[in-house]
């Protein structure tokens, strides 16, 4: 064959296929057999269509089934909007303050544009002015006018104004706040109410569909509906004015929230409520792609209480947790990483340490409840009476599992977490550090002046960490002098630490890839926790 004809069968073999190949797709996407211009120039005639047929029944009458699809879904979001609107509301907050300084306050990173401009912060006043006014949005969730919305939209408010979609406006009375999750409660006095229905938040699952409603700018965009779906369960956020008593079981989702969406719901496409929108992540301080709604279930729990008593009353197990690590969960041989670790015991923690509880456990069920992560557990644990026993299950090393019936505590007036100044000072036996390659850390003895410089406990016996290499074994977990520490070792699987001599001794016998653990205090914090860590090669 010729070059030129060989040429020629290559350009119709291609064509060929690319038209076989669109026949294909059209096929496979339902696509019409022609379009509106072919049916012109061809003037072909109209098929006869049988008595018995309808018009529904007629091809150039049915859309697509993807278009059907899309049809069904955007119906449903109507729908959904429509059904949950005249229960959304326009919250304004009336705040007189006295003319003093205003604290500062912490910003977490990503979150310091959102909050930039407000009293305390970078470019906002630094006095309180005499009056201020915010708003936020709210939810019905009873015929006789009891609303939803978070703590923070009303909060210090002398007066809070709400309005409905029909522009009626009413003035509301706060029945309680709940900060530690950010749950409020208002009541106002009017008919016709159409509530909310509340869902169930712990069914509602990752990548399902919702709607964000609420008022984004205030006034200027109320009532506004936005899609998305839940993005993610169970985050948790450091958040300014956050306590060790903060609740964090946030629903992540994609939904469009702006700063005026604060206490407005987040919807499921049935038309129930899944979340009150509370915070967003952005660089810029609006729509980002990430924002927060607290769980109904766990807002429900704390408007129930706050509807019946005012205030909310918690009990507490008496200690000081965090989320396992998969270094914790190959320690006690669990399958999976989950579970809380047991650091430290608070002043009311007695009763859990007679019970049999120890630092280093972790709990995986409560019970008989499964335990995932320490949200949960407060929830499980929070909103059962002071009194009441319940029966904590831990995982130990090498496999150990037990049960131990704890009483609960109540739990006291929420305190501010801790912090103290900088400081780079430390020194080992004769002022020098001592570093641990397995470790992957420096340290030198807790002396006197070191021990007065942060206010220690006479009890707090150690090594002060005095550098953290970078990469190593510990350098997420452990913190020196210039990283939220210094922190102080205590022990080694229980041994006492009391030089850097004693804890080579500790680890001789450990070999790399091995997982020890170790008692920390943190000298800036003044809290006590338990670490794992994976040692690593004596040269590394």
């Amino acid at each position: 064959m010729s070059a030129p004809w060989r040429q020629r069968f290559k350009i119709t073999a291609f064509v060929s296929g690319g038209f076989l190949s669109g026949l294909l797709i059209a096929g496979a996407f339902d696509l019409p057999a022609w379009s509106s211009a072919q049916q012109i120039s061809r003037a072909a005639p109209a098929p006869q269509q049988s008595a018995q047929a309808t018009p529904a029944a007629r091809v150039s009458d049915a859309p697509p089934s993807g278009a059907a699809g899309l049809e069904s879904l955007s119906e449903a979001f109507a729908a959904v909007a429509e059904h949950v609107k005249p229960s959304v509301v326009y919250i304004k907050s009336e705040i007189t303050a006295h003319r003093d300084s205003v604290p500062a306050m912490r910003i977490p990173p990503g979150f310091e544009p959102f909050f930039r401009g407000f009293p305390g912060t970078p470019g906002g006043p630094q006095q309180r002015p005499q009056f201020q006014e915010a708003s936020g949005s709210g939810f019905i969730v009873s015929p006789d006018g009891y609303i939803l919305t978070n703590a923070h939209v009303v909060a210090d408010s002398k007066r809070v104004t709400v309005r409905l979609l029909d522009r009626r406006e009413f003035t509301a009375k706060v029945v309680g706040t709940d900060p530690t999750t950010d749950v409020a409660v208002l009541k106002i006095d009017a008919d016709n109410l159409t509530p909310a229905a509340l869902g169930n938040s712990d069914s509602a699952r990752v990548g399902e569909w919702v709607l964000a409603v609420g008022n984004p700018l205030g006034d200027n965009l109320t009532f506004t509906v936005t899609q998305g779906i839940i993005s993610a369960k169970a985050r948790s956020l450091n958040l300014p004015n956050r306590t060790d008593r903060s609740i964090q079981d946030f629903i992540q989702t994609d939904a469009a929230i702006n700063p005026g969406n604060s206490g407005g719901p987040l919807v499921g496409v049935r038309g129930e409520v899944v979340g009150i929108n509370s915070a967003i992540a952005s660089e810029t301080g609006f729509y980002s792609g990430y924002g927060f709604a607290i769980p109904i279930n766990l807002a429900r729990q704390v408007m129930d209480q706050l509807i019946h008593g005012g205030k909310v009353h918690r009990a507490a197990l008496g200690v000081l947790v965090r989320d396992a690590t998969t270094n914790d969960a190959q320690y006690v041989g669990l399958s999976d990483v989950r579970g809380v670790v047991v650091q430290d015991f608070t002043p009311e923690g007695k009763a859990a340490k007679d019970a049999g509880l120890e630092p280093g456990d972790i709990i995986i069920a409560v019970n008989g409840q499964p335990v995932e992560y320490t949200a949960q557990l407060q929830q499980r644990i929070a909103f059962q009476k002071p009194g009441e026993t319940v029966k904590i299950t831990v995982a130990r090393k090498g496999g150990v599992r037990k049960t131990f019936p704890v009483p609960l505590q109540n739990v006291p007036e929420k305190t501010e977490l801790a912090s103290a100044n900088d400081s780079n000072n430390s020194s080992d036996d004769n002022g020098a550090s001592a570093p641990l390659a397995t470790l992957g850390v420096s340290v030198a003895p807790l002396d006197q002046s070191t021990a007065e410089q942060f206010g220690l406990p006479n009890d707090v016996k150690g090594v002060v960490v005095t550098d953290v290499r970078p990469g190593g074994p510990s350098y997420e977990s452990i913190a020196g002098p210039e990283n939220g520490g210094p922190d102080i070792i205590q022990s080694v699987e229980g041994h006492a630490v009391k030089s850097p001599q004693d804890l080579r001794n500790a680890l001789k016998g450990d070999k790399a890839g091995e997982i020890v653990s170790l008692r920390i205090y943190n000298a800036r914090a003044k809290t006590h926790r338990v670490e794992r860590i994976r040692l690593g090669e004596p040269g590394q």
